[in-house]
């Protein structure tokens, strides 16, 4: 079966609401994200994509609403893990020490520079794809907007994630918290993905 493609030109990027259609890293090739979740487009750069906290454990995997903190103990006291269900099912991989919370990018300009790289490997990729200075134009100014714009004044907020194959090089996922503090989501860059074969 042939998955959604996300990367070529305008025309090829409708709501991405298709059942079970998934996305890689156009870079990696890395799964990122499928539609089952709900994908918000923003300014034509990035896909926001809202997550939820579930409770793993040794037989059971909740995909409920976010849980109380009561259930939260709970279910942790029971061996249960708490994972977001974005980074669990698509296998994404913490940039950093989970154990002391630090992140592998401490200052904007470490992340700016991994982000530069991956640009310039997106850009290729889409050329290589056929894309038309039109659309890798559009592609580098709103990613430039996007990342001055909601990256560099919340940046101390995200964490980083990367895919299955740990390659630094490729898409660096960023997981952030809604205005609730609640809710997880992440954040995928729109261009970056390509469609997946399955």
């Amino acid at each position: 079966m042939i998955i959604y493609k996300v990367s070529k030109r305008e025309k090829d990027f409708p709501a991405l609401r298709f059942e079970g259609h998934g996305t890689a890293d156009i870079v990696t090739g890395d799964e990122i994200i499928s539609d089952t979740w709900e994908l918000k487009e923003i300014d034509d750069a990035v896909y926001e994509i809202d997550c939820k906290k579930v409770t793993r454990g040794v037989d059971n995997v909740d995909i409920g609403a976010n849980p109380s903190a009561e259930e939260q103990e709970e279910a942790l006291e029971e061996g249960a893990k708490q994972v977001i269900d974005v980074v669990d099912a698509f296998r994404l991989n913490f940039l950093g020490d989970e154990e002391s919370g630090s992140r592998a990018f401490g200052t904007k300009k470490e992340y700016f520079s991994q982000l530069k790289t991956y640009m310039k490997k997106v850009v290729e990729k889409l050329k290589e794809n056929g894309a038309d200075e039109a659309t890798v134009k559009k592609f580098q100014v709103g990613a430039s907007s996007y990342y001055t714009k909601k990256i560099v004044p919340n940046f101390k907020d995200f964490d980083f994630y990367v895919g299955e194959s740990m390659d630094v090089d490729g898409m660096v996922v960023l997981l952030n918290y809604r205005e609730d503090g609640i809710t997880p989501y992440v954040t995928v860059w729109k261009y970056g993905l390509t469609e997946m074969k399955v």
